[in-house]
């Protein structure tokens, strides 16, 4: 009776260890949208404390909506400016059934002035851990099993993400290396994660207070085809309103839609599934909110 049980534990761990992993390529292939444009903190720390204030993010994220245990993802974070100095933290959370995993991170970033135009070279590094958990509580069958214990034995790893920038008024150009751990051991884990992001864009204005700024990215994700991300935000009547549309080219797309008021900002965002999920679930669902505290005062 003992051997029936493990077995099928084993086999319901397997298919839980499946299953997440092929969310946590979700997660990498889709990052959160509002990482483009409303919190590029979030991809690169050179951008920590880029902007004036006291900025605070907060996201979600429910992926392949219609699938029970899909993953949702939560994210925070709070910048600040103090003269050249940008100071960041970070926190994420990414829920997949009986998995998770938490990242907190702390950000120093220095802004160097060029010249005319705001142009300035950024430089970012954050550093902090990484925790994965499996609740045991939640599995069914023999939950003394060594193969649970096993997983949740290996505990906090450090971490850290380096980026740089350069920012004007109309350019951006900026790359980052995320997952910095894996430069220093790499103990040869097949779970696909990110290791480069670059991206460049460019905002043209227009006398009706229209901006349009394109971008383009590229990610490449370990253990996955590199893709390249094409899009650009719309933004109308100072920037009150904005329309976002992202193509990439793991055979997804991006569309959202923002509001601007006082000191919030608020996005909604879809992005459809990548071609092999399509006939399995619908896409995802992403909410996101920018409070800058120093307006409120």
């Amino acid at each position: 009776m003992r051997s029936n049980t493990y077995y099928k534990l084993t086999a319901a761990l397997f298919i839980g260890l499946l299953t997440c992993g092929v969310t946590t390529v979700k997660a990498q292939v889709s990052p959160l949208s509002s990482q483009y444009y409303q919190n590029q903190y979030l991809f690169n720390p050179a951008m920590a404390g880029l902007n004036s204030g006291f900025n605070v993010n907060v996201d979600y994220r429910k992926q392949q909506l219609g699938v029970n245990g899909s993953q949702n993802s939560q994210a925070a974070s709070a910048e600040y400016q103090m003269d050249k100095v940008g100071l960041g933290v970070n926190l994420t959370n990414q829920l997949s059934g009986v998995f998770r995993q938490t990242r907190a991170m702390v950000t120093y970033a220095y802004h160097l002035p060029l010249s005319g135009d705001n142009q300035k070279l950024n430089f970012g590094l954050s550093a902090g851990v990484v925790d994965n958990h499996l609740n045991i509580d939640q599995v069914f069958g023999d939950q003394s099993d060594p193969t649970l214990a096993n997983y949740n034995s290996k505990g906090t790893s450090f971490d850290g993400d380096f980026g740089v920038a350069y920012t004007s008024d109309k350019l951006t150009v900026q790359g980052a290396l995320p997952n910095l751990r894996y430069l220093f051991k790499d103990n040869g884990s097949l779970q696909e994660r990110e290791v480069f992001f670059t991206a460049v864009s460019y905002k043209f204005f227009d006398p009706a207070n229209v901006s349009v700024e394109p971008k383009a990215a590229y990610r490449q994700v370990k253990g996955y085809d590199n893709i390249f991300d094409a899009g650009a935000n719309v933004a109308f009547n100072n920037e009150q309103f904005s329309l976002q549309g992202f193509y990439h080219t793991s055979k997804s797309a991006t569309f959202g839609v923002g509001y601007s008021f006082a000191a919030y900002s608020i996005l909604g965002f879809y992005t459809t599934n990548t071609s092999s999920l399509n006939s399995y679930s619908s896409g995802d669902f992403e909410i996101s909110l920018k409070i800058n505290l120093s307006k409120l005062k």
